[in-house]
């Protein structure tokens, strides 16, 4: 990866103009901006318009073969409930503005850890159909029991691989540099296993410096590993909790360097 900034842009509806954007590893990072890592976890047209991130100040393109069109819900019904249908509309504005309170932010992720979504088709749309994946932007993390929560203050992305069963997280400040980690993951009903076998550091204008973690092996990951349990995922958005009962989200991005 070069040294030069990464751009990154929220999958959206066509009517979205704005929009800003990993909490995961188990590696010798404990901590990083005060958010713990241990349970959550770069990657095509007509000349689109261009986009700021407001939160973070990134230029972001929206090209005009990935601006999504509506999507319906995948739940055990073949429409969702209105209220599902509202809960998701908060998260998304949320992920666009960042302006939704907390508390509502919350309230809507305790409303879909409890709904019934069924989740077959949670993989392939969060991960894709052929490598390197899909890339997700974390935007808000809360605490066990979702009894308090904040917008992640990072750019955090996370990629994920379907096809490959890989997983990649990182931490980016720009031109000062990354953090990333990155090994195999494993999928069972909702669940996401996840085992990094090694992390990249980059500072300034140096090379990476890439460290193995010692996890080398063809095991596949299980819940004695990290984990997340996805509770929705669309082409926009996705929920989850990580296995210390800690409660996220995320918003689809597009993650450009020049090279990876």
């Amino acid at each position: 990866m070069s040294s030069q900034a990464f751009a990154s842009s929220c999958l959206f509806s066509r009517s979205s103009s704005q929009t800003s954007l990993i909490k995961n590893s188990n590696s010798p990072l404990q901590r990083f901006a005060g958010i713990r890592f241990t349970d959550l976890p770069s990657f095509r047209g007509a000349k689109p318009p261009l986009l700021r991130c407001p939160s973070t100040g990134i230029r972001a393109t929206l090209e005009e073969k990935d601006q999504i069109a509506t999507t319906p819900l995948v739940v055990q019904e073949e429409q969702p409930n209105r209220e599902i249908a509202e809960i998701i509309k908060v998260l998304k504005d949320a992920a666009k503005t960042r302006k939704v309170p907390a508390e509502e932010v919350l309230s809507a992720l305790s409303v879909i850890e409890k709904s019934k979504l069924d989740p077959s088709g949670f993989l392939s749309t969060l991960g894709g159909s052929e490598s390197p994946g899909r890339t997700w932007m974390l935007i808000f993390t809360a605490e066990n029991k979702l009894k308090k929560g904040r917008y992640f203050p990072l750019t955090a992305v996370q990629r994920f691989d379907a096809a490959g069963k890989r997983i990649e997280n990182g931490v980016y400040l720009g031109g000062l540099g990354y953090l990333t980690f990155e090994g195999r993951l494993s999928w069972k009903k909702r669940i996401l296993a996840f085992i990094f076998e090694r992390m990249r550091i980059k500072i300034g204008p140096f090379n990476p410096l890439e460290i193995g973690l010692g996890q080398q092996g063809d095991r596949e990951p299980s819940t004695k590993d990290p984990f997340f349990i996805w509770y929705f995922v669309d082409e926009e958005i996705a929920v989850a909790r990580g296995r210390s009962g800690g409660t996220a989200f995320w918003c689809r991005c597009r993650h450009v360097t020049n090279s990876w």
